[in-house]
Order: C-alpha cells, then structure tokens, then sequence
C-alpha cells in the first residue's frame, strides 16, 4: 500500500534525505520508499519509479515528500516515527558542530570576510545562479552540483576568467588545496606534485598513488568533466595551469583528461610546451610513443603517478612503466568467457575499459552508452556513478545498494568468469564499504559454485592509509570474502586480463625534442596565485557532510544552509538573480 506524507517547510540537503531514504528502505515491511525535496525533477523521479500520489502536486521545493510503499496501514505511525527520530538526530548533530551556520549570502560574507572559495552543492537547477553569487563577491567557485547546461557553465567559467577567478565544476567531484580535501577527495602527504584535472577519480588514483609509492601533492585542481569539450575550451585548465606554473610549492604539474575535444588537446599541449616545469599528460584513451621535450606522455593513471614520482624525484624518466603481473591460475566453464566491471568512478570505468579494448584489439574502442563505456564479446564495464544510475539515489561510493544489484546479476549469468569493480575511499565516501560489499561477494560466490561454476571477484583499492577508512583493514575484509585486490586500477584489470589470457602490450616511449612553440606569456591572477599559496578560506553552500574534512585540515569554513528561494518558483527565481545581479553591476 502507497503513502504520502508531506512535510511543509522541512528542508534537507541530498545527502541527508539520501541517508533517510535507505534507514526507512531497511525497516521491516517496507517494499519501496522515496524521500525527496517537492521539486519539480524529483516529482518526475517518482512518477517513473511508480511512487506518485496526487498528493505529491501540492508540494514545493521546501516541503519534504515521504512515499513509502508499505504492507498494510499497521505500521505507518511506527515508520514516520522511525523518520522523526532520524531527523531528531540529525538535527542535535548539526547544533553540536563547531562550524557557524548562516542562512544568506549576506551573512556568509560579514561571518567571512576573508573568504576566498565558495563550494557548491547545491540541485543542479539552481547552482549556475549560486556560482554567479560567488563570482560577484570575488570567490572562487567550486562547483560540486551537475546536471548544468553547457551553456552556463561556459558563461560562468568566461565570467570567472575575466575576473581572474577559477570555476571548478560543475561536477567536479575532488580538490586538494594546500593540503584541504574538498568533496570526495583523499588525505594525502603534501609534496612538490601539482595536478589539474578534468577527472574526480582520476585525481584520486593519481594522488592517493603518488602518496603511497612516497611522495606528495601541493594542490588537485578539479575541473569538471567538460572543461576540455569544444564548448568550454579548456577555461578552468588553462588557468589552474598557469596558476600552478607560477606556484613555488610546485616543482612537477601533473595533468588528466578524460577523452578531450582534439583541438581543445592541442591548445592544451601547445601551453604545456611553453612551461619551464616539467608535465606529464595524460589525454585518457591515447597510447602515446614518445615524450616531448619538457612533457611527459603517459597511458595510464599509474604510469602518469609514476613518472611524476621520478620527476619529482630528479630520476630519469624510463621508456615504459611496465608492472609485473601475478594471476592466479582459474578453472573455468567452456561457457565462462565474459568480465563484468562494476565501477563506482568514472575515468576508473573508463580506463578499464581501454585496457580491454586494447587487449581485445578492439577498433570501437569506448562507448558512452546507457551507463556504460565498453560493451563488446560479452565483456561489459558499466559507470555505476552515470547520472542514470544516481538520479533519485545516492552515488555508489556513498551507497552501494545499486552495484550489489549489478552484482547479482553479472553472477546469474553462466557467461561471467571475473566480476572486476573499484573502491574509492575518502572523505564523502562510505565509512566501510567492504564490510557490506562483502556479504554480496559471498554469497554470489556460493551461488555460483552452487551451479558448479567458480567465480572470481578482482578489485581496484583507490585510498592511503590517511583516509578515514583505513586502507588496510578495507583490503584485509575484501580479502577475506576471496577477492583479489590489487592496489592501482591498472594492475587490477591487467590481472583480470592475464586471468583470462588476454594481454596489453606496452609501448616504450622514445624522447624527442619538444617543437618550438612560443612561451605562455600570461600570468596566473593575484587571486589565482592567493588561493594556491596558503589554505583556503570556504563558504560551504549545501551539503553540510563536505565541512568535515575542511575543519579537520584546520581551514576555515562558514556553512550556508541553503534553501530555494521563492520557494522554488523558477520565473521569481529569475527575476530575483536579475535584481542580484544589477545590484553588482550597477
């Protein structure tokens, strides 16, 4: 039986409602439960989901919006009384913290005058208009939300490079700043290694590598995902380059891309020629055989953190990075021919899915498909994190209720012979992913073998052993439920490959002299350089988990606690930005 309980005015960040979502999901006689804001998205969510009440019409963005598909009406009360409780709890959580709560702009400003970065985590709809809030009190902006037009985020990034301001995002799902974690980022040992990248799990597998092979990151300048499309052109990567250049904490510039525009490439490659510090590039899906001059080309994200190691270092570069490969020896169905990557991150995804393609001397190379970026001989790897899988639901380094579906499915098929999938630890993330994983991972073992089929389980351990989840107890657990884990999303597949006794070859890269190109001879802004040169100043507008990790690094932060305004009703919105905005610029 379907009910719906709307509460007026009782606004909770993404996060939260996710969290409360899963409690209520976990009660007993609960079939299905949806917890969302009244927006107009989340309505839609819950319509093709099949929880949609008339009801639900009367909701604004500010009300909370309460179905649950329950068994029978005896235990309704006990349930809304399971929610109160919840949110009781959060509500004494939020009163505890240290950190000063503001409800305006306004106020964030006079509680910070010193502010210099605003993080965004706010819905999608709405971000674009808070960047511009940001830009406007001459903060760097960045920008966790995502679902933001191309268009927008053009405008804003143009805005803030005029500004000498950087946007970073949308979607930019990391940073480190002088030692600061932003959103789901890793603690690592600071160093003379600066990244920039159009990549959230990219940087993570890069910094967390370089820490643990022993060495350090000044700063992990996050992008956003689109930053090298042909409609953005590189903004935010252009300028976190030469803000890095300029950086005295920074002797080697790291930077990742997934799969970028040519010519934006090639801008790119151009400014990098004209650097004095040495770079390594990784343009993800290019198998590079040469390095050039001052830039260093690299395949993977593990070549790439192994060359900035060197470079950091002083060493001389080697022609190929190759690892040694230890696979165990796999009894196998004639049938059993096929590996299934469940991935949480998406440049991991994507990676994984180069190095198949490579093995299996796949022309098509990668797709971007209904969540996946390979699917081709029965191998398949999915991107767990695609918007089609999180609209509604928590992202899967948070909750990992959508891949134990996935997995369960991949060990149903008689095709499967290694299920392959990524940790990501971290700030943000699930507090202990490998002990509910675990219990999925065994018992579709002991299905499988059950049917007489041996199935095989190989993860990717993203993570140092400064992240709160120690890394080490994380790869003990997975162990223990039988999976191999391997400590870079490279050996990982390549093992998974070997396994199945596929292989990728490496190339040695030759080194060539660099052609003449012309130096970059713009600067980085004063505030550019500000920023890079000590830890930021933050406003957090949205999600309050992301504050957590800023105090812990001993930086300042005010909490906005953000609602809709007006609320909710887009044609005031505008007219009210509009006001905003001649007020700026009058």
């Amino acid at each position: 039986m379907l009910h719906t309980i709307i509460k007026k005015n009782a606004y909770q960040d993404s996060v939260n409602l996710m969290l409360l979502t899963n409690h209520v999901s976990a009660l007993e006689g609960v079939n299905q439960a949806s917890i969302m804001m009244g927006t107009p998205a989340n309505k839609d969510i819950m319509r093709n989901s099949g929880l949609y009440a008339d009801e639900l019409e009367q909701a604004g963005a500010n009300d909370m919006c309460i179905v649950i598909d329950a068994e029978g009406d005896g235990k309704l009360d006990q349930l809304l009384a399971a929610v109160d409780d919840f949110l009781s709890d959060q509500s004494v959580s939020s009163s505890q913290s240290s950190t000063t709560s503001v409800r305006s702009w306004e106020r964030a400003i006079k509680e910070s005058p010193q502010a210099n970065l605003a993080m965004i985590s706010v819905p999608g709809q709405y971000a674009a208009a808070e960047a511009e809030k940001a830009l406007d009190y001459g903060l760097h902006a960045f920008i966790f939300s995502d679902n933001m037009p191309l268009e927008e985020e053009f405008k804003l990034k143009q805005k803030a490079h005029e500004k000498g301001l950087l946007v970073m995002g949308p979607d930019c799902g990391t940073g480190i700043l002088s030692g600061v974690p932003l959103a789901f980022a890793n603690r690592v040992k600071a160093g003379n290694i600066g990244v920039v990248g159009a990549s959230g799990t990219g940087i993570q597998e890069v910094t967390t590598l370089i820490d643990r092979l022993g060495g350090g990151i000044s700063h992990a300048i996050g992008t956003g995902g689109r930053d090298l499309s042909e409609g953005i052109g590189a903004i935010t990567m252009m300028d976190g380059i030469r803000g890095l250049a300029n950086n005295s904490q920074t002797e080697v510039i790291v930077v990742i891309s997934k799969p970028p525009a040519k010519e934006v490439r090639d801008k790119v490659m151009r400014q990098l020629q004209g650097l004095l510090k040495p770079v390594v590039a990784l343009f993800l899906g290019e198998k590079p055989t040469c390095h050039e001059g001052n830039v260093y080309q690299a395949y993977t994200l593990e070549e790439t953190a192994r060359i900035a190691i060197d470079l950091g270092k002083g060493v001389p570069v080697q022609s190929t990075y190759s690892v040694q490969i230890e696979a165990p020896s796999v009894e196998l169905k004639p049938e059993q021919v096929s590996i299934q990557g469940l991935y949480a991150g998406g440049t991991l995804a994507a990676e994984a899915a180069m190095l198949i393609a490579d093995a299996l001397q796949l022309k098509d190379g990668l797709i971007h498909e209904s969540g996946y970026v390979l699917r081709s001989n029965g191998h398949s790897v999915v991107d767990l994190g695609d918007d089609m899988y999180t609209q509604g639901k928590p992202h899967p380094m948070i909750d990992p209720a959508t891949r134990i579906q996935h997995i369960e499915k991949a060990a149903a098929d008689p095709s499967t012979a290694v299920i392959l999938f990524d940790v990501v630890l971290g700030y943000g993330g699930h507090d202990d992913m490998a002990s509910v994983l675990a219990p999925a991972i065994g018992k579709a073992a002991a299905k499988a073998k059950e049917e007489d089929r041996n199935l095989y389980f190989v993860a990717a351990l993203c993570g140092t052993h400064q992240d709160p989840q120690s890394y080490a107890e994380q790869k003990r657990k997975f162990e223990e439920a039988g999976v191999l884990v391997k400590e870079s999303n490279n050996q990982a597949v390549r093992t998974v490959l070997a396994m199945m006794k596929l292989h990728v070859e490496d190339t040695p890269k030759c080194h060539r002299p660099a052609e003449a190109v012309a130096a970059d001879t713009k600067t980085a802004s004063e505030a550019i350089e500000a920023l890079l040169s000590c830890k930021p100043s933050i406003i957090n507008v949205g999600l309050s988990k992301f504050t957590e990790s800023i105090t812990e690094s001993g930086s300042a932060v005010v909490q906005y606690d953000w609602r809709p305004v007006a609320g909710g009703n887009a044609k005031m919105q505008h007219i009210l930005h509009q006001l905003n905005q001649y007020r700026f610029e009058g």
